[in-house]
């Protein structure tokens, strides 16, 4: 789930189970209509038999449906899942819909707003003592970054999140009390004519999506959304400040800004080449012109103050002035002809004339062509941002603050945030290939230099003294083998693209597989080839930020000994203070869940935030911390603001970033509405994870650490006992999950295995993964070793559950822990994941395994509820506890249709014609689960 669970009054289920029914049975109309009587009785026939197997089990009702469903037809399935994936879409649509008109009441009546809403959040710092020269403090510090991301999680065709969005708009029309029979009628009639349209559209892609595919995947959600959510998340804040401290007495700046991995990412992905990059950089360039021209458009219709009426600022009248000299003295003849008495359009125009030629040059190159050479264009989007305050404040001096502040604030809102960039992409590839690519350039230096038999103290002294010389021998590409060609080749398409689209134009250089202070350096060498970074003089300069990426649990555990290294070379900090004294370090964890289990990965990045923060404030560097965040539990998911709020004390220090990945962007950016929320969510949890930067805070208790060292400790050797020393676990796991089949859905360009012969736990990927054991239901990777952590540490003492409870009730770190974890135990269902064993060709073997997995999951739950005290998962959270259950009986027949149509895909002796037609079926089913359960990767 998403951020957007709420907690409304009694009443919600209520009048919201109203609502989903009032869709369900829209849906049903138009399956009766348009798909036909033989699959509305299926439908009927599933979902009312699984909803009683849901109330009582019955053995013999529960065979006859699965041999009901072995009875169906390819085309018949094919309608089933389609309508139970539509109507889980149709569940979300209801239920985001209304949380965000629960939090609208909220407002309108004047109540209590909930915890982490901007008024709530700024209210309580004011009542701890926070002054407003110290808010002034926080709010210059901070900076919210989410990075958008294409992993091979997201199912959903943007063709189908635009028909999702009309039938909320539909929805959420229907929702408005105001509204006559007629008027009412009408809505209905376009809400069945959006859920019919859905339907009749394919969700399944029909091809693989290509990485220019990905980024108008990503561009989605700014055109769609996030245009419109950024400014009115500001907005909200403001007041909140304006309230609590009197208007002007704080200035909220723009502390938000967005990256992307979108075409930068070539980890494994050999669809990323240094053309790719030069794409997604241009797209987004393209997108943001086109959003600014029609704002610009927007204004010249509103600004239309005479010349006769008030006086504009006399450094606005010369700025009109300057604008002949730039777009020559015909244009500016036009202007002033078409609107001599109207002195803001006047200036519109000639920026409206401006911005189309920076954008004729996007699209030219683009194209494939040299831009344009006409005078004119804007130099960057500072100057851009300058002719807005410009107007601003000419319109302030003559006493139109509430025009001011409306339409055209929230541009300079979007400029100040977007630049001509819109997103700073991220490059990231792994340590070895940047090795491999310095060894095989420097094999032309003078010398005789073998870099790659160098140990890690000769690489560190030959990468600093080619760093700290004055000269690179040239380097002639044509002779570098493809990889090492292509990698400087990289580099040196960032150069190039800074210049096109700014100094802002790439975030960091992540180096993922990180071991070494000398995979650091390796980076920064190729850097200097491509200009990157080097000397002047006396002096360096570094245009390139370099993030290490320490994912795995061992990695983890190496972060202060590679950073102590990287920070005692010379050079490397002269080349850091060049770029600003930041130096960024990137968390993964994904794989380090993968390769240890829950407890020892959470626990490690913990542990590992507060060594980096130790290292880089004795090394006087600041610190910002990135955060490889997935969806699910398994991958660092859960909700943003609690997350940030489980940081340890002082490690955050108002810089958060932090990925956004797969059906993740979808569920808290999709829709604007939504996607206030979540922003506000997250940057109220950042400012209260950051009060250390002006007052005093708590640390962790000594107690608590000791006894999260010991747990994490008890948890990695129960996962590594079941997933690294248990015999035929990785043959469980691919026959007992669609995990192979995974491989073959459109959603992502990255292969899902980094070998494809290779089945080893390394090989697969943190994403199918957790993918596959959510799929067949038993999301291992969020939970198991938990609950033997647990009732191992605590035993039969007394003392010991009791200091866990205090460990829940007043540390953040362990609530948080704890409260995703129970999200992903009742997401998991034995009794389906039960019926997966039957797919095992090693059945007894699978049985034992399973069967472990069913004692740890009983034993989660058990020890989970002790520490909570309470008698079901979920009591504090009933919102979330009502949806999972909602969707459950409807998954249950997609889970058993799954089954039966992965025994005939796998059955070797059918040939290869019927299993060409029950895997569309098949895959339709993926897709369907992944809709219901809200998570896939």
């Amino acid at each position: 789930m998403s951020d957007t669970a709420v907690s409304p009054s009694g009443s919600y289920d209520k009048i919201l189970r109203a609502r989903v029914k009032l869709l369900g049975a829209l849906l049903g109309d138009i399956l009766r209509t348009h798909a036909g009587h033989r699959v509305y009785a299926a439908v009927e026939t599933l979902r009312k038999g699984y909803i009683s197997l849901r109330k009582e089990e019955d053995p013999l009702r529960r065979a006859r449906l699965m041999a009901f469903i072995a009875r169906l037809d390819n085309d018949t399935l094919e309608e089933v899942i389609r309508a139970f994936s539509t109507y889980f879409s149709l569940v979300n649509i209801a239920e985001e819909d209304f949380a965000h008109r629960w939090r609208r009441q909220q407002i309108d009546r004047g109540l209590r707003l909930w915890q982490g809403s901007f008024a709530q959040t700024v209210e309580e710092m004011r009542d701890r003592g926070v002054t407003p020269a110290q808010m002034q403090a926080l709010l210059d510090r901070l900076c919210y970054n989410p990075v958008i991301t294409a992993h091979p999680t997201e199912a959903r065709r943007r063709t189908i999140m635009e028909a999702l969005r009309r039938v909320f708009l539909a929805n959420d029309r229907l929702s408005l009390r105001r509204w006559g029979k007629t008027e009412r009628d009408r809505i209905m009639a376009r809400l069945r004519t959006e859920i019919l349209t859905l339907w009749r559209t394919d969700e399944v892609r029909t091809h693989r999506p290509e990485v220019r595919d990905e980024i108008g995947n990503g561009l989605y959600y700014f055109h769609e959304s996030l245009f419109e959510a950024l400014p009115t998340t500001y907005r909200y804040l403001e007041q909140a400040v304006n309230r609590c401290y009197g208007p002007g007495a704080v200035r909220v700046p723009s502390f938000i800004s967005f990256g992307s991995w979108i075409g930068g990412d070539r980890d494994g992905n050999p669809n990323v080449k240094p053309e790719t990059t030069a794409l997604a950089v241009r797209l987004q360039m393209r997108e943001i012109l086109e959003e600014y021209h029609r704002h610009l458009v927007d204004l010249s219709k509103r600004l239309t103050h005479s010349s006769s009426l008030c006086q504009p600022s006399a450094a606005f009248l010369e700025s009109l002035e300057r604008d002949r000299a730039i777009v020559g003295e015909t244009y500016d003849a036009e202007t002033r002809r078409r609107f001599g008495h109207e002195p803001y359009r006047r200036k519109l125009y000639t920026m409206r004339y401006r911005l189309r030629l920076n954008l004729e040059a996007v699209r030219a190159r683009l194209n494939g062509a040299e831009p344009p050479h006409g005078a004119g264009a804007y130099d960057g989007a500072g100057d851009l941002l300058a002719d807005l305050q410009l107007i601003r404040e000419s319109l302030i001096s003559h006493g139109d603050h509430l025009i001011a502040s409306a339409e055209l604030q929230d541009l300079i809102r979007l400029v100040e945030t977007f630049g001509f960039h819109l997103l700073a992409l991220d490059v990231r590839q792994e340590s070895s290939v940047h090795s491999h690519a310095v060894h095989a350039i420097t094999q032309q230096f003078p010398g005789d230099v073998d870099y790659a038999s160098l140990d890690e103290p000769g690489r560190l002294e030959q990468i600093s003294a080619w760093l700290a010389a004055a000269e690179i021998p040239p380097v002639d590409p044509d002779t570098l083998d493809d990889s090492a060609r292509e990698t400087l080749d990289t580099m040196q398409t960032v150069a190039r693209l800074r210049q096109e689209a700014g100094h802002q134009a790439f975030g960091s250089y992540v180096i993922s597989m990180t071991h070494t202070a000398s995979h650091v350096l390796e980076v920064l060498f190729l850097a200097r080839l491509a200009g990157l970074c080097g000397l002047q003089g006396a002096d360096s300069f570094c245009h390139l930020r370099v993030a290490p990426l320490f994912e795995t649990i061992e990695d983890l555990e190496q972060t202060e000994s590679v950073l102590s290294q990287l920070f005692e070379v010379p050079i490397y900090r002269q080349m850091l203070q060049a770029s600003g004294n930041i130096q960024e370090v990137m968390l993964g964890y994904s794989d380090s869940c993968k390769d240890g289990g829950i407890l020892a990965s959470t626990w490690g990045l913990y542990a590992a935030q507060k060594k980096i923060l130790a290292i880089t404030q004795r090394h006087q560097v600041r610190c910002r911390l990135f955060h490889g965040r997935g969806g699910t539990v398994g991958r660092g998911g859960g909700p943003t603001h609690e997350s940030i709020m489980a940081q340890p004390p002082g490690t955050v220090q108002g810089q958060i970033k932090f990925t956004e990945q797969g059906e993740v962007l979808y569920y808290r950016y999709g829709n604007p509405e939504t996607a206030i929320y979540e922003l506000t969510m997250g940057c109220t949890g950042l400012m209260k994870a950051s009060l250390s930067l002006i007052q005093e805070v708590a640390q962790d208790r000594p107690q608590y650490l000791e006894v999260a060292e010991n747990l994490s400790e008890f948890g990695e050797e129960a996962y590594r006992d079941l997933i690294d020393r248990t015999p035929g676990l990785l043959d469980y796991f691919y026959e007992v999950t669609p995990v192979s089949e995974i491989g073959l859905l459109n959603i992502g360009s990255r292969p899902s295995h980094r070998s494809k012969s290779d089945r080893s736990k390394r090989s697969i990927r943190a994403i199918p993964w957790v993918f596959g054991w959510a799929q067949s239901r038993h999301t291992l990777p969020a939970w198991y070793g938990i609950g033997s952590a647990l009732a191992r540490w605590r035993g039969d003492d007394a003392e010991r559950l009791s200091c866990l409870r205090r460990m829940y009730a007043e540390w953040p770190f362990f609530r948080s822990l704890l409260s995703n974890t129970q999200m992903s135990l009742y997401k998991a269902d034995m009794r389906i994941a039960e019926e997966y064993i039957a797919l095992s060709h090693h059945p007894e073997q699978a049985r034992g395994i399973f069967e472990r997995i069913r004692e740890e999951h009983r034993l989660a739950v058990r020890e989970i509820l002790e520490v909570i005290g309470s008698d079901s998962l979920l009591s504090e959270n009933p919102t979330l506890a009502l949806s999972l259950s909602r969707r459950a009986p409807y998954l249950d027949p997609l889970n058993h249709i799954q089954i039966t149509l992965l025994k005939r895909v796998r059955d070797e002796e059918l040939g290869t014609q019927p299993h060409r037609l029950w895997l569309s079926p098949l895959l339709r089913t993926i897709n369907a689960i992944a809709t219901g359960q809200r998570n896939t990767g």
